[in-house]
């Protein structure tokens, strides 16, 4: 059976994978539990209490066919006053020191997260081919990950180097996170505790929001192809867009309590995303994938299964 390493592994999107693929692949999680949580993941999955910025931690896994890289600072707002360059070390040092620890020790494909955030107020629908900027620290860091996976390709092209450009990810196993946590996770926890989500604006705001279940299905793919990818960068989405307002009306349908928004002005005055659109022409074409999970579906299943004692210290009032 072939092995798979997941960095951030006990993490939300992490998680989601290791429990998903734990049947086909042989899989150790490698998480330092900032922001995840042992008790995401599956009996049996191996699971492995480390950082990805250590050799040394690394090293205790053995042997691998595939890295999945998605530890490292997650979230926009954790670059924010004293966690700016603390951010930027642990994001960019994971990303690299896993990578040079995956091609030192053979690994075939080096897998990793990049975010949709890159595109910023782009035209919609947001496409690979178009030009970035990033609005934010969070952003930089991600758009350094794709620089270095294609200029470390060029070096050493044995190893594919994969980026994943996630658009807004929702599903269970996010409690972790907090405060970071996506919207749909937010707005649930709030609803759940009979308190009123918080809507930035007027709710018509849009976004992408994709199933975790989805984004794995989308990274296995990448794994099992067996074209040469190089240093590709794609976008996992749905190809559609949901307004927050449509989403609380989902969460509202899904736990029948009534339970209505409250909206105030927008606190954001700079980079603000209105709206998330992805074309994920590519992924279908390159590697058939396609989006499975209804978002009310999801929805329900997230209700369903929400762990209100899990929860690090959140609030509804985050940046949305």
């Amino acid at each position: 059976m072939q092995k798979i390493l997941v960095t951030g592994g006990a993490g939300f999107i992490g998680s989601n994978f290791c429990n998903l693929n734990k049947g086909n692949y042989d899989i150790t999680a490698l998480d330092n539990l900032f922001l995840g949580d042992k008790r995401n993941l599956d009996d049996d999955v191996t699971f492995i209490e480390g950082d990805a910025c250590n050799m040394e931690d690394l090293d205790q896994v053995g042997p691998v066919d595939y890295v999945l890289h998605l530890a490292g600072t997650s979230s926009a707002p954790m670059f924010m006053g004293d966690g700016l360059v603390e951010g930027y070390v642990n994001s960019i040092e994971s990303f690299l020191t896993t990578l040079e620890w995956a091609r030192k020790n053979g690994v075939r494909k080096f897998l990793y997260a990049s975010t949709s955030s890159l595109y910023g107020n782009n035209p919609i629908p947001l496409i690979e081919t178009q030009e970035v900027t990033p609005i934010n620290h969070y952003a930089v860091t991600k758009r350094m990950y794709e620089y270095s996976a294609a200029c470390y390709n060029k070096v050493y092209p044995d190893i594919d180097i994969i980026g994943f450009r996630f658009m807004s990810v929702y599903g269970p196993n996010e409690e972790a996170k907090g405060i970071y946590a996506n919207l749909v996770s937010q707005f649930c926890w709030d609803m759940a505790r009979g308190l009123s989500p918080v809507i930035y604006g007027d709710g018509t705001q849009f976004r992408d929001f994709t199933n975790v279940r989805d984004v794995a299905q989308a990274i296995t793919l990448a794994i099992e192809t067996e074209k040469k990818l190089g240093a590709d960068v794609f976008n996992i989405g749905t190809g559609r867009s949901t307004s927050l307002n449509e989403i609380v009306d989902a969460l509202k349908k899904a736990f029948d309590n009534g339970v209505e928004a409250k909206y105030i002005e927008n606190p954001v005055k700079e980079g603000y995303v209105m709206g998330q659109h992805a074309d994920i022409t590519k992924i279908q074409e390159v590697l058939g994938y396609e989006p499975k999970v209804k978002l009310e579906d999801g929805i329900r299943e997230q209700v369903k299964n929400v762990r209100l004692d899990r929860i690090r210290e959140t609030s509804s009032d985050s940046l949305r």
